[in-house]
């Protein structure tokens, strides 16, 4: 957040994040990403409950809780010296390791019906068949992402009021790694 004044275009004062999520929750994705100069900052918040705004000297108390994801191994990152040991034990209290989708197939389809609710078309019939059975032997490699990537696609490139997942032309990213060689 900021102070109005604190730079060029601050033209009002404006809580950051963790102020805006104050007694909810915050998710930081990608955690293993975060780079190395923000890091000591997360763990400031963490560690004393304050932020203080660009501009200000006084600090503000939040009250968040922080839910964190990493999507390779965060123990890795650490020894990588990628992730602060210490912020990682600030933010391991309690440790969710949920498998890939493509070890979880079983999932798919109510997977494949939240998305289409989440991205606004509540009305699609997800049902087993053969789209089902095309999404369940593709390997996922971009995990839920991809699968939501794959059904937006599929709505913008569908018939005006498709209403099945059948009638969605779902088109699938190859393999990395297994694209058909060009010959010359």
């Amino acid at each position: 957040g900021h102070r109005r004044g604190a730079f060029t275009g601050a033209m009002q004062d404006r809580p950051g994040v963790f102020e805006s999520a104050k007694g909810g929750t915050l998710f930081l994705d990608e955690l293993d990403s975060l780079p190395r100069d923000l890091q000591p900052k997360l763990l400031r918040v963490i560690e004393t409950r304050t932020v203080t705004r660009l501009g200000e000297f006084k600090p503000h108390p939040v009250d968040v809780r922080l839910v964190a994801a990493s999507g390779r191994s965060p123990e890795e990152a650490v020894s990588r010296g990628e992730l602060r040991r210490d912020l990682y034990f600030r933010l391991a209290v309690v440790r969710v390791t949920l498998p890939s989708l493509r070890d979880r197939l079983e999932d798919l389809p109510l997977l494949t019906k939240k998305l289409l609710e989440n991205i606004g078309h509540n009305s699609v019939v997800v049902a087993d068949g053969a789209a089902m059975d095309r999404l369940r032997q593709h390997p996922w490699l971009g995990n839920v992402r991809e699968l939501r990537n794959v059904l937006e696609r599929g709505l913008l490139l569908a018939h005006p009021g498709a209403t099945a997942l059948e009638q969605l032309p779902l088109r699938l990213s190859p393999v990395m790694g297994d694209e058909p060689k060009k010959t010359v």
